[in-house]
């Protein structure tokens, strides 16, 4: 396997990246180390890079075409990767996952139908249906004794009623990285066409499952499954290209396909711009030996993270994750509320990580670290944490 400095620290403030040039609108102070917004601090691969600066040879950036090799790139790659064969008109660009969300709920929901989410929960599977003017019904995650989680199926039949008409599943979770199961998500697809309700199944993190964790793709856990699904994926997460949007759906049921991609269609959402598709397809071309290399090197921070906690820090339970390079933290341990958890990580160990609450109040207590870094930043983020508790504990 070629060598890939992941060690390679490369700095991004004045870049005008989220993660390093908004933390004092975000944060409130400058200079904090970044592990929030789901992006890695790694270089995106030469075989992206080299692909884009080719298309830059040519002087003219004006109304192009999809390549011919595009989605069958990524057909291929979802078929070798995830054991999922789909057909080519099931497949469309989107302009983003959550704005993928947005149009679901804007072509589907009706104004006094109802979204289900389970927290705790990526943010905006609330904040799109609340800001379409949606109710939101919860289904709270199980956590389980060793502080994993299950989907709460008797508690999902209790709040579901006539009007809920979306589920969005975060496949594998975010912020918990679990891979659900085939069983788990067969009696999800069940318990959903049942009852006429749709599944989006963000898996944008498809990927990056690790420590030998296997990714389901929802619309793949049986028929039902496949009848009530509309899939959204992306390179964007896997090869850190997610300022060059890259998102597609993927549609099997006819019905679904016809009204949703009609929607896509009336208002060109799926066109895709000039160098979304070059940056794709080189990722799904070129990129696996790179991908492995990389989640090596995240499963080894991981560990850092891991033995660092509980040889030092032992009040923080890290959740190992199944997929993706975030940790959620349980600090409940520590025996702080909100504002004391928060200004422990932001103020005294000078850390700017995603704090719990925001993925709802079954995440209180919680905060979310993003270790898809160099490990030199892991250990320096460990060891702040570490200083900072021995002195408030003085």
């Amino acid at each position: 396997m070629a060598k890939y400095d992941f060690d390679r620290i490369i700095p991004r403030r004045g870049s005008g990246a989220l993660k390093t040039d908004a933390l004092q609108e975000r944060f409130g102070k400058d200079g904090l180390l970044p592990m929030w917004v789901a992006d890695m601090d790694f270089a995106t691969p030469s075989f992206i890079v080299d692909a884009l600066r080719q298309r830059l040879e040519h002087p003219i950036f004006g109304y192009t075409i999809e390549p011919a090799d595009y989605w069958p790139t990524v057909m291929q790659w979802i078929e070798s990767h995830h054991g999922w064969k789909i057909e080519k008109d099931w497949i469309t660009y989107i302009p983003g996952i959550v704005k993928g969300i947005g149009m679901v709920i804007n072509a589907f929901v009706a104004p006094d139908e109802k979204v289900i989410i389970q927290p705790p929960v990526y943010h905006p599977f609330r904040l799109v249906p609340q800001g379409n003017h949606r109710e939101v019904v919860y289904n709270p995650l199980k956590e389980n004794p060793d502080g994993s989680y299950s989907m709460d199926f008797e508690n999902l039949s209790q709040v579901c009623d006539s009007k809920c008409r979306l589920l969005i599943l975060s496949n594998p979770h975010n912020p918990a990285g679990i891979c659900w199961d085939a069983g788990t998500l067969a009696r999800l697809g069940t318990f959903c066409r049942e009852r006429g309700i749709i599944v989006v199944s963000d898996e944008i993190h498809c990927d990056m499952a690790l420590f030998g964790n296997r990714h389901i793709p929802f619309a793949s856990a049986g028929e039902d499954a496949a009848k009530c699904s509309i899939t959204f994926g992306s390179p964007s997460k896997t090869f850190n290209i997610a300022g060059i949007v890259s998102s597609y759906a993927i549609v099997p049921d006819k019905s679904l396909r016809d009204k949703f991609f009609g929607y896509l269609r009336a208002n060109e959402y799926n066109d895709a711009p000039i160098f979304s598709p070059i940056a794709t397809i080189a990722a799904f071309r070129e990129g696996e030996q790179w991908r492995r290399a990389m989640i090596e090197y995240v499963e080894g921070n991981i560990e850092t993270v891991i033995s660092f906690c509980k040889d030092k820090m032992p009040g923080i339970k890290p959740l190992r994750p199944q997929a993706s390079f975030l940790i959620w933290l349980d600090c409940r341990d520590l025996g702080l509320n909100h504002r004391e958890l928060v200004s422990l990580f932001v103020d005294k160990a000078g850390l700017a990580l995603n704090d719990g609450e925001m993925f709802g109040p079954q995440g209180r207590g919680f905060m979310r670290m993003n270790i898809g870094c160099p490990r030199s930043t892991v250990i320096e983020a460990l060891e702040r944490l570490h200083k900072a508790l021995i002195d408030t504990n003085h």
